[in-house]
């Protein structure tokens, strides 16, 4: 049904006369004759008489003229409902515990009128195919390929490089100092169960590994946090790696252990990654947090894999 039709049936309703409606709409009055004609002709009804006033509703045109208001009603709604900035802006930021997160917190306490729909997708490769469904409008991710291979229409840029620490239990060799280099781990257990083949963290991992001669074991199931740290703790031999910004709250008697890694510094390279045709005015308003924030370690010597160089 049209819509502009129906539109100009409710205004002559209302006018009474079809010249009214037609100052009303800004169109010609043989605009809105018009219209109205081919709304009868669709609903098989006359809804107008026309007298020497002007024009009156018909039987037809009275039982119809609530419903059309609620067309109109419901037509305005949905346009509202997309309208830029009407809806709240979901963003993706992997884990709810993880350094994003608190990225994104920041930027509710500096926009607390930003409304957020906050999600967490698994992996880079599915962040990337709901931007480009429109189901998200950002994603906070380590972008393991150069910008320019992104898919189009996609743009990224860096906005946090979070240092990575060693978390041990009380009895591990490592468990008394501040701080330890990188290298000094080869030999050392690191347990990392959720690392995941194929996805941008374990990617990352295992060029850490790689690069410092470290031992990552990604064995056995993956329980969540709670039985990690019950087993970091425990153990004199097990160790695991978690980004500064990483939320974690264990018991008082488990006593573990952030030690910061320095000489260099390992960073998690985070970015956000949006559909550059994304007209949210809240987006605009994030990446100008971020940007304004300059995240990061400060003038350190860091160490990142190739593909965040």
């Amino acid at each position: 049904m049209d819509l502009d039709a129906v539109r100009t049936f409710v205004v002559a309703a209302e006018t009474g006369r079809l010249q009214d409606a037609a100052t009303t709409l800004s169109v010609t009055q043989q605009a809105v004759s018009k219209r109205v004609a081919a709304l009868e002709k669709e609903l098989a009804v006359r809804l107008f008489t026309r007298t020497a006033r002007g024009v009156r509703l018909t039987i037809d045109g009275q039982a119809f003229l609530p419903h059309a208001r609620a067309l109109l009603d419901a037509a305005e709604r949905a346009l509202a409902s997309v309208r830029p900035g009407s809806r709240a802006l979901r963003v993706d930021v992997i884990g709810r515990r993880l350094g994003p997160a608190a990225l994104l917190r920041r930027f509710h306490r500096a926009h607390p009128e930003v409304e957020l729909d906050v999600v967490t997708l698994f992996d880079a490769e599915e962040a990337l195919t709901a931007l480009r469904f429109g189901t998200i409008d950002a994603s906070f991710r380590a972008v393991t390929v150069p910008a320019r291979q992104l898919p189009d229409g996609i743009a990224a840029v860096r906005v946090y490089d979070e240092p990575v620490q060693l978390l041990t239990g009380p009895r591990h060799a490592l468990a008394t100092v501040r701080e330890v280099t990188p290298a000094r781990l080869a030999g050392h257990r690191i347990w990392m169960p959720g690392l995941v083949a194929g996805t941008e963290w374990a990617s990352y991992y295992d060029e850490l590994a790689l690069a410092f001669g470290l031992t990552i074991e990604a064995t056995g199931p993956d329980f969540g946090t709670d039985p990690l740290l019950d087993t970091i703790a425990d153990s004199p031999h097990l160790a695991t790696l978690v980004g500064e910004e990483t939320r974690m709250v264990w018991p008082t008697d488990q006593d573990l252990r952030r030690i910061a890694l320095r000489d260099p510094m390992p960073v998690y390279p985070h970015s956000l990654l949006w559909r550059s045709d994304n007209p949210h005015p809240a987006l605009t308003t994030l990446r100008g947090h971020l940007d304004g924030a300059r995240f990061g370690p400060g003038d350190v010597e860091t160490w990142t894999p190739h593909w965040a160089r």
